[in-house]
This record gives C-alpha cells, structure tokens and sequence, in this order.
C-alpha cells in the first residue's frame, strides 16, 4: 500500500449515499433524509485490492451555489480539497432533478464517477436507464448501484481504483452557455490567466487549470460573496486585483446589453444545467408507467397545498408531540421507582459500613440521584420520539414540511429546511418539562 487515495461521496440528500459510505467502509454513519442531518465530513478507510483508501462523506447538498451550512461544508470540500475521485450518487428515479449537481461539480474536476443508485426502485416504478449512453453523453465512468445490497458495490470500488490508478481517464463534456455568457467567461478567464502568469503561483496545479479558471471566471461574474470568500481563502489567485475587478465590470456590462443582469445571471446559467438534463434524461430513460409518479403528485397536491398543508402539518407534530409527552410519563414512572428502590439499598448501606454523611450524599443523593432523574425523564420521550420521526422520514414527509415552511422561515432570512431541525429542538425542550422534574422533587 504504496499510496493512500482519497475519495469524496456527493450528492443530494436522501439518494442513499451514507449508506454507500457505510458498506465501503464498515462503518455506522446514521442516515437521514432530512436536508441539513449532516453537517460534517464523516471519514472511513477501506482496503480494495491491497491498496487503502480514504473515503469522505460529504453532508447532502443539492447545489454547490451555497446557500447553508452543509452546503458551503460540500462545497469548500468538492471545489478545494481536490479528493483524488469525487463519486456523485444520484437517485435513478429522479435523474433530471439529480444531474443539475453532476454538472456543477464536473465544471471543477475531471475526476467523476457517477453512481446511479437506487435502481430497485427504479425496476418498482418501472424505469430504465440506459447506463453505457449516459456515460457517453456526461463524459464520465457511470455505476449503477443498490446501496442496501453489497454485492452492487463491487462495480464502483473497480471503477473507483481505475480512476484512482489512472487506468481511466474521465473526460467530463463541457457545459456551453448562450453566447453572450460564453464571451464574457473567456474575457474574465483571459485576465485571470495573465495575472497567474505574472504571480508566484506554481503553474500546472488544479487551482491553475483551464477548467477551474473557467469556474472561479463563472463566480466572480455571479458575485456570490460567500464562494468568493472561499477562493480568496484557498487558493493563491488574487481576486480582488485591478485588472480582475475591471474585466468582471466591463463583461457585466456587456451582459447588461443582452439582458443579463446580476439578479438573473445565476438563473440563466441555472437554466442551461436543466435544459441539458432533461435533453440527457429524455436519452437515457424509458419509462414503461408514464403515470408512475401520479399518486405522489396526488399526496403532495394536498400536504403542500396552501389550504391543508399547515393544517396537516400541524395535527401530524401535535399528534407526535402528543404521544411523546403523554406516552413517556408511564416508561418514565417506572424508571423513577427503580432507581428510587435502588437508592435505597445504597443509602442501607452506606449506613451499615458507616460512610461518613458528607460522602454518602455527594454520592447518592448528589452523582447518583442526578444522574438518575436525568435517565428517568429523558430516555423515554427519546425513545419514543425519533422512532416516530423516522416514520415520518419514511413516508418521506419531512422534505413537505420544509416547504410547507419555506415562505414564512425566508422571513426570517432562514430556509424551510430548518423547520425540520427546529421540530426536534421544541421537542428536546419538552424532555426537560419543569411538572415531571417538580414531582420527583416533591416525591
């Protein structure tokens, strides 16, 4: 094991890539199909063909154009920790939807593989992708996978290590622009590349490549602060020099004359990425049941409708909130007699062996008991809790109720994906009610 490659698992939330991560690397990473359950990178080694590699799970983003904390996390790992492959898991039966990031990432590296999981549940709904044209069509390796069966991952630890190794090359195809946008990429490219050239930077590195350039031209013409802030962070190119700033005003604008302003220049670079999708997804699939999605449609047309969605919403968590509260009084009683009875045995015998009074109620009345109460009034609302919640995830609920929420949580400069975050939270507060802590006090 001469060299230790890295490898970085993207991709939307609830595409089954934790659980990927899981079986390549043994470990238990808990998965989730709320946006924003990850927030951290969580790392795992595995050993293919006598050769350790390092594998990183990056939380679930459905863009690199951060707008969160998971997302800014993906982002700054996918854009400038150069992974020696990045593995984009993609659910293959919302595609389209899925390759808006594989195109976004492909951009900044060439080193892609593409794992389409998922694929039971594609055969239950009756999809077919054509793999082999899909890697044709992207320019990069493409895996199908189900995650849940091992079996399935030994095609992509293969393609994985013929990456790695060099044994394949990807060549991801270049995503074009309308011209407009095309002209003033290649001027704020032409400008970067002569200002690098009379810089320290050492030529032939990631961060000096033609298609990073192209990228980071892209994002100083977007203006996004917070991705501009990361350049300047990690890497050596000088953002803010002169000439950059000239030629970014100067192409902005040119965009100006050809109606692209700064408030729609993201959507329209947006909108190619899903113009060529769903030209590829048209290609590559077939769908024998065209009506296949017509019973989730069905659901969502009433759990997000303006009329019954908050009043759904609502008797769902209060029916949860509910149960948990008044269901975990019971578990939570015979607890507290247990550890009641043992209490006093221990406090019987810390008299007989004449432990000194001072001793005996640090121990037991203060460790002990504490320790206890704690036990008594929280495990069984959790308990009881997030198995619920998990049914809720199941049902695939929770995504409905953060956009139930959206509208009111932009209010308050958040996203309706915190409202899933903010749920468990009043529930953890409810754990800790002051009338349960008060009556064992009182016994």
């Amino acid at each position: 094991m001469s060299k230790s490659y890295t490898v970085a698992l993207a991709g939307n939330p609830n595409v089954g890539k934790s659980t990927i991560f899981n079986n390549l690397t043994g470990m238990h990473q808990h998965t989730g199909n709320w946006p924003g359950k990850t927030v951290a990178n969580a790392t795992g080694e595995a050993i293919i063909n006598n050769q350790k590699y390092t594998f990183v799970d990056i939380p679930g983003t459905y863009s690199i154009m951060s707008n969160s904390e998971e997302e800014e996390i993906a982002r700054d790992y996918i854009c400038f920790s150069n992974p020696d492959v990045t593995i984009i898991v993609v659910d293959s039966t919302c595609l389209e939807r899925n390759l808006n990031l594989v195109f976004q990432i492909t951009e900044i590296t060439t080193k892609v593989i593409l794992c389409v999981n998922l694929l039971d549940e594609a055969k239950k709904k009756k999809i077919k992708i054509d793999l082999e044209k899909l890697s044709d069509l992207l320019g990069i390796p493409v895996v199908g996978t189900t995650a849940k069966n091992k079996n399935t991952l030994e095609n992509l630890k293969k393609m994985v290590q013929k990456v790695c190794t060099g044994e394949i090359t990807p060549s991801p195809k270049k995503l074009i622009y309308e011209k407009a946008i095309e002209k003033a990429i290649t001027k704020v490219k032409a400008v970067l590349s002569e200002d690098i050239k009379d810089s320290n930077i050492k030529e032939n590195n990631k961060y000096t490549s033609e298609k990073f350039l192209r990228w980071i031209s892209i994002k100083l013409i977007d203006g996004e602060e917070k991705i501009l802030e990361s350049i300047k962070k990690h890497t050596k190119i000088n953002i803010q020099n002169e000439k950059i700033k000239l030629a970014v005003k100067q192409v902005r604008e040119e965009l100006k004359e050809n109606g692209i302003k700064s408030n729609n220049f993201k959507d329209k670079i947006v909108s190619n990425i899903l113009n060529k999708a769903e030209k590829i997804c048209k290609n590559v699939c077939t769908f024998e049941n065209k009506d296949y999605s017509n019973r989730d449609r069905k659901l969502d047309k009433i759990l997000t409708s303006k009329k019954f969605g908050i009043p759904i919403m609502i008797l769902f968590l209060a029916l949860i909130f509910w149960i948990t509260i008044v269901g975990a009084n019971y578990p939570s009683e015979v607890l507290f007699n247990f550890f009641a009875y043992i209490q006093k045995g221990l406090i019987n015998l810390a008299n007989i062996i004449k432990m000194p009074e001072w001793l005996s109620n640090m121990l037991i009345k203060g460790i002990y008991q504490t320790l206890t109460w704690v036990i008594s009034v929280m495990l069984p609302p959790m308990a009881i809790f997030f198995p619920l919640f998990t049914f809720l995830e199941d049902l695939g609920y929770l995504p409905r109720i953060a956009f139930n929420m959206d509208k009111f949580f932009k209010k308050a400069c958040c996203t309706g994906k915190q409202m899933i975050t903010m749920c468990m939270g009043v529930t953890k507060r409810h754990f800790l009610r002051i009338k349960h802590v008060s009556k064992y006090i009182h016994k």
